[in-house]
C-alpha cells in the first residue's frame, strides 16, 4: 500500500476517558508505545499499560491550573516534523524530540458547560487550547500523522486495527485529517457563538 505508515507512538489527551479501554487494548498489542499526561496518564496506568508522561519529555510540569501541559516544541515538533525531511530529522535529533505517529484528543466540554449555565470563568476554563493545538498540528502533517479528533472517531481507528494492524494509508490519514478540522471547525463556532451572545 502507497503512503503506509506505522504507528510506533500515541500521545492520549482526552477529557472523556469512556470508550478508550478498547482502542487502548488494541494499539498495546500491536505494541505502540504511549505517552500522556495527568488523569489520561493514570487512566492508562490503571489499565496496566506503561505510560510515559509528556512533562519527561518537556523537562516541564503541568502549570498555571492545567492550561499548560502539552503546549512543547517537543510533543508539536514530534507531532508537526516531515519524516521525508532531512533538516527536520535532523533537528529531531539534535533536540531529541520524539516522533509522535498518532494523536487521540477528546476536547474539554464547552458547549455542554454552556448548557449547564455555569460561571462565565467556569466557561472561559473549558476553552481548551492544547487540545485543539493537537488536533490541527496532527491533522496539518496527516501526510505522517494518525489524527482522532474525537470519540466518535475511536470506531474508526480500531477497523484499521483490526484489519491492518498499526498501520494507515494515506488515504486514511487524510479521511482522519478531515474530521479533525470539522471538529476543529465546529469547536471554535461554538465558542464564538458564546461570545457574540
Amino acid at each position: 500500500m502507497t503512503g503506509t505508515k506505522q504507528i510506533k507512538t500515541a500521545l492520549i489527551s482526552v477529557y472523556h476517558k469512556d470508550g478508550l479501554e478498547s482502542l487502548l487494548s488494541k494499539l498495546h498489542a500491536e505494541g505502540v508505545k504511549f505517552l500522556s499526561t495527568g488523569g489520561t496518564q493514570r487512566f492508562i496506568e490503571s489499565l496496566g499499560y506503561e505510560c510515559q508522561t509528556v512533562e519527561s519529555v518537556t523537562s516541564y510540569p503541568s502549570i498555571l491550573g492545567g492550561r499548560v501541559k502539552t503546549l512543547h516544541p517537543k510533543i508539536f515538533g514530534g507531532i508537526l516534523a516531515r519524516r521525508d525531511n532531512d533538516s527536520d530529522q535532523q533537528q529531531m535529533k539534535q533536540y531529541e524530540i520524539p516522533a509522535i505517529d498518532l494523536v487521540i484528543v477528546d476536547l474539554y466540554p464547552f458547549e455542554q458547560t454552556v448548557a449547564s449555565n455555569a460561571s462565565e470563568a467556569e466557561i472561559i476554563e473549558k476553552i481548551d487550547i492544547g487540545g485543539i493545538s493537537l488536533i490541527r498540528a496532527g491533522a496539518k502533517n496527516f501526510k505522517d500523522v494518525v489524527i482522532v479528533p474525537s470519540k466518535a472517531e475511536y470506531s474508526m481507528l480500531e477497523e484499521i486495527l483490526n484489519k491492518e494492524g498499526a498501520q494507515t494509508t494515506l488515504e486514511e490519514r487524510k479521511m482522519f485529517a478531515e474530521h479533525a478540522f470539522k471538529v476543529s471547525s465546529h469547536y471554535d463556532t461554538a465558542i464564538h457563538t458564546w461570545f457574540t451572545k
